[in-house]
């Protein structure tokens, strides 16, 4: 049997930067909501030094195999979108010190290509599950989402200007037979392909899908709100974003979000964050050529002030 390492599942991006955003103390409590392979929650348990305390959550049955045994780990098998709901269980609402946030899909689910999210082999079922236990598959949506829906999701998600003849070759192409695999789909939408922009439009294309079956945005969005009663005044977030519409979201949420009752009577604008990095963290040059995947990355570390 071929043993996976940590650093071979997902190796973490910008690590250093993330762990002195959270300011960790031996002592602390902290929260890493996207286990993954367990590469920062792993170096954040070094710090700790087995007197603090670290929630780590992730749906991916893998994760959860992968889990450390610790008394002072908590591995939590959720979507992070129930992050307050658990730190409620646990007695930790406006307790902890760090929330850590790592958005990006860990290099597993891209290797590891029967679970469809990649296009690098066209034999897989489109499946882009993070949770492949539960809720509707790739191949479900683009199966029975009407071709508006369709449209809609690939011009939202993907940012793809030709959403609409996409979405329409993707229903002439299901009528005659069902898209099973990553193969379908590019032949489906292969008279839209042009060999000089191939991969960057599959790219959008498996973003854009990928995003609708595990709701991400909501989720993230959900993340965000319940921060706010989670962390204690002066905690920390600390999110690390793959592409320009989750960084939207954060970034306006931490220059908007204000829930003093000031804020709700006389309708205030002042945030309920102090910015410790006013424009986000990038991967070093250094960091580039060692992790390529890592060249997407922007950091945004936060702290809570109210």
């Amino acid at each position: 049997m071929n043993i996976v390492r940590a650093e071979d599942y997902h190796v973490p991006v910008m690590l250093q930067e993330c762990l002195e955003g959270m300011q960790l103390r031996p002592e602390g409590c902290y929260v890493d909501v996207t286990f993954g392979g367990g590469g920062h929650s792993r170096a954040i348990l070094k710090e700790l030094q087995g007197a603090g305390m670290l929630y780590s959550f992730d749906q991916d049955p893998d994760a959860a195999a992968r889990a450390p045994q610790q008394p002072c780990f908590t591995f939590i098998a959720s979507n992070f979108r129930h992050l307050a709901r658990f730190m409620d269980y646990y007695d930790r609402l406006g307790q902890v010190d760090a929330i850590l946030a790592d958005l990006g899909v860990s290099s597993h689910h891209f290797d590891a290509m029967e679970r469809g999210f990649s296009f690098r082999d066209e034999t897989p079922l489109l499946d882009m599950r993070m949770n492949n236990r539960a809720g509707l598959s790739a191949r479900d949506l683009l199966n029975s989402y009407e071709e508006e829906q369709l449209a809609d999701v690939l011009y939202r998600y993907g940012e793809l200007k030709q959403s609409r003849s996409l979405a329409k070759l993707i229903v002439k192409a299901r009528s005659v037979a069902p898209l099973q695999t990553v193969g379908d789909l590019i032949a489906a939408i292969r008279p839209a392909l042009r060999p000089d922009q191939e991969k960057k439009l599959l790219a959008c294309i498996f973003q854009a899908l990928r995003i609708e079956v595990n709701g991400e945005l909501k989720a993230l969005e959900e993340l965000l709100e319940a921060s706010l009663c989670v962390l204690r005044p002066g905690g920390r977030l600390v999110v690390m974003t793959y592409h320009s519409l989750e960084d939207r979201i954060v970034k306006n949420f931490l220059k908007g979000t204000d829930d003093s009752a000031e804020a709700q009577i006389y309708g205030t604008a002042r945030s309920a964050w102090r910015l410790v990095t006013r424009k986000p963290l990038v991967a070093s040059a250094e960091e580039l050529e060692r992790n390529p995947r890592s060249r997407s990355a922007k950091l945004r570390i936060a702290e809570r002030i109210r």
